[in-house]
């Protein structure tokens, strides 16, 4: 199997090989193109000659109910992706996949033949190999009877030593229960519009493709301004709470089922190749490993995690791995029990068997290449997560969502805190709470494997731009609460800033130090997971502490799911003394996220926008000490972002759309919020990372350093 992974590796970064490899013959040519397939398991459509199809071909959408996607594209291949389940009155074993250089399918490139079953939930994978890099292709899958998917839309990847700048878009987070998923129909139609050398090349899905947490419309009718709609029930399903949540294969299915039924989702994986990897929500919202957490009780659940892995790679076209499974084109689940977490190494990884074979059946961490310029290095942060530490004992319930930052980053840190030295205690207002973290390893989300292979990654790579996607992302969110004005009540117990995101600090430092000891610029990181909009440079340090950046980091809003500004607004009281922080409320009844001008400014900034409603005078008592790695946030923003790389820039760009409560039925996906962007030109060793702004279109309400008002 590795020898196989490494193959497709070398037919990726070296333009040549595969170029050689046509020179073969046939039979040759077939091995390797037939090992390939197995290597990531997918049925091969085989390169043929140039040819109109010979294919009776009559579309029926309705039987193809999921539609088409394309995946993990490189210089000369793609893997194609569909869905024929049976129907009662037209089943289906055998389909074919056509690979055409025109969507009249009048020059066919290549052809291949594969089975459907059950065992797949009816989808299929082919691996469409032979292909011309940097080309654009269309093709189709037809069955038996001559009913035929929907026609797709792919794009190769550009050859290692081409120069071209290279476009893509990155999303996360669309839970169609709860909103729509307009923002892929604003991308669609501002591609369509572009010159071919414009448009993206592929979109980076970084997870929460599907929310397995799910709440009935008949039980829960509403979720802040939101009609929850009733897409799907699980056929078994287990209630916890309000929710419902999957407990088995079929269950997560069903899910993926009912996900891609939505039409613009659907259309956006049928115009582009996608490039996915799992966040949480794929497999369970709270879980690490293979555990389940619910009401902060620890649940085995490695059958589950079996489940949701199955269920990600039969409707996910991906060049990802079944360690000792090289030749199955179908999942092969192996046989687990679900078993407490008692043994774990040094950095967290739970020794248990069950365990380490459920997060093992699927390896979906890898990289792709982009010509000159992209190296997309891809990780799995949740499969080998550390359990995260219980921190109630410091949580005031009136600070939402936040906790004192020296709190987290001893127990983050466990027992290599302060070089080996963690306290035995920590002062949390009149208390001394002990550390019980003490003798813990520090938290880690990469493991010990993928944070060696991460790091060769980063140490080997040529490309101008090393862009890690990264589900959760790794800018720190805080405030200082601790500037409150005296007598605020209630008074912020934590003795420093209170964090509301930041984690993993020793291992992440890990990463920054290997930037700067190695000499290794232009990195940057792509993100999702935090439903709001983020850009900003990474330092290992923040006030008091050093201030080093190292790289660039953008986080994308939510394609449809609620985020905290959102929370905010409809769940923190009007005569909560704390609302100012988090909601301006103006005089007009209009409501502005504050809580973009407390993560960027601080405490008094907030409050004295709630006192003035003078903009200009918050920004005058802003603490620069609050956030200098940061120069955008907006928490309250949905849509996607946008990836321009070239020899010597990186460009990122913000596409924000309203709130999207419902299915916009304009051909432009409804009205464009804003659109900002953020470039950084390369640098040299030594050298820091400059972000320049320009806001193009809109107002991002307080989402700036700058006075942005609306």
């Amino acid at each position: 199997m590795e020898r196989a992974a490494s193959g497709v590796e070398r037919a990726e970064s070296n333009s040549d090989t595969f170029g050689e490899s046509l020179t073969m013959n046939p039979i040759s040519r077939r091995r390797f193109l037939s090992a390939t397939a197995a290597a990531i398991g997918a049925g091969l459509a085989y390169p043929r000659a140039g040819g109109a199809s010979t294919i009776e071909w009559t579309e029926r959408r309705d039987l193809y109910p999921q539609g088409v996607a394309s995946g993990d594209p490189t210089p000369d291949s793609v893997i194609l992706w569909t869905r024929r389940p049976p129907t009662p009155d037209s089943r289906t074993r055998r389909l074919v996949v056509e690979v055409a250089s025109d969507p009249g399918f009048t020059h066919v490139v290549a052809q291949g033949r594969t089975s459907v079953s059950a065992e797949t939930d009816w989808t299929c994978r082919f691996l469409a190999a032979g292909l011309s890099p940097a080309h654009e292709y269309w093709y189709r899958f037809t069955d038996e009877h001559g009913f035929g998917s929907r026609i797709g839309r792919t794009l190769t990847a550009p050859a290692a030593n081409d120069d071209r700048p290279v476009r893509f878009a990155f999303v996360s987070c669309q839970s169609v229960t709860e909103g729509a998923c307009n923002a892929f129909r604003r991308m669609i139609f501002e591609d369509e519009r572009r010159p071919p050398e414009e448009r993206l090349s592929f979109v980076l899905h970084l997870g929460d493709f599907i929310y397995e947490v799910v709440w009935y419309a008949d039980e829960k009718p509403t979720r802040y301004a939101r009609r929850i709609r009733d897409v799907y029930r699980l056929p078994e399903g287990e209630k916890i709470g309000d929710l419902h949540v999957p407990v088995s294969l079929e269950d997560y299915r069903t899910t993926y089922r009912a996900y891609l039924k939505d039409p613009d989702l659907q259309d956006a994986r049928a115009r582009w190749p996608f490039v996915c990897v799992w966040d949480n929500h794929e497999f369970s919202w709270q879980g690490w490993q293979s555990q389940q957490v619910f009401d902060g009780k620890t649940r085995p659940a490695q059958t589950k995690k079996v489940f949701a892995n199955q269920a990600w790679f039969e409707y996910q076209p991906a060049r990802v791995r079944m360690p000792n499974k090289p030749s199955l084109d179908a999942f092969a689940p192996p046989r687990v029990k679900d078993a407490p977490l008692e043994t774990f190494d040094d950095l967290g990884l739970g020794l248990e068997p069950n365990n380490l074979a459920a997060i093992n059946s699927l390896k979906v961490y890898r990289a792709l290449r982009w010509g000159r310029n992209v190296d997309l290095i891809i990780t799995d942060n949740h499969s080998y997560r550390a359990e995260p530490p219980n921190m109630d004992a410091f949580a005031q319930k009136e600070f939402r969502w936040a906790l004192p930052q020296d709190a987290i980053e001893i127990y983050d840190n466990g027992r290599a805190h302060d070089n080996g030295r963690p306290p035995d205690t920590i002062r949390f207002g009149e208390r001394d709470i002990p550390n019980d973290r003490k003798l813990s390893p520090p938290q880690s989300f990469l493991g010990h494997e993928q944070k060696r292979w991460l790091v060769d990654r980063l140490k080997s790579s040529t490309a101008t731009w090393k862009i890690w996607g990264h589900s959760f992302g790794t800018l720190e969110w805080r405030t200082d609460f601790q500037n409150l004005p005296a007598g605020t009540r209630p008074k912020w117990r934590g003795g420093t800033y209170g964090m509301f995101s930041g984690a993993f600090f020793l291992e992440r430092g890990e990463i920054l130090d290997l930037l700067r000891d190695q000499r290794i610029t232009n990195f940057a990181i792509v993100a999702g997971d935090r439903h709001s909009f983020w850009a900003g440079t990474l330092s290992k340090g923040l006030p008091p502490q050093k201030f080093e950046p190292l790289g660039v980091e953008f986080i994308t809003g939510s394609i449809s799911a609620p985020g905290i500004f959102e929370a905010a607004e409809y769940t923190i009281p009007r005569t909560d003394p704390l609302r100012a922080l988090y909601v301006h409320d103006r005089p007009n009844g209009e409501v502005w996220p504050a809580v973009n001008m407390s993560a960027l400014h601080g405490v008094r900034a907030a409050l004295t926008l709630a006192e003035t409603g003078d903009v200009a005078r918050a920004l005058a008592a802003s603490n620069p000490d609050v956030a200098p790695h940061l120069s955008f946030v907006d928490l309250g923003g949905h849509g996607y972002a946008t990836v321009r790389a070239s020899a010597g820039e990186l460009e990122t760009e913000f596409v924000c759309i309203p709130r999207p409560l419902e299915r916009s039925e304009r051909p432009d996906g409804g009205p464009l919020a804003y659109r900002a962007v953020h470039r950084v030109k390369t640098w040299r060793p030594g050298e820091r990372p400059h972000l320049v702004q320009q806001i193009v279109e809109g107002t991002p309400l307080l989402a700036t350093k700058g006075d942005r008002r609306g």
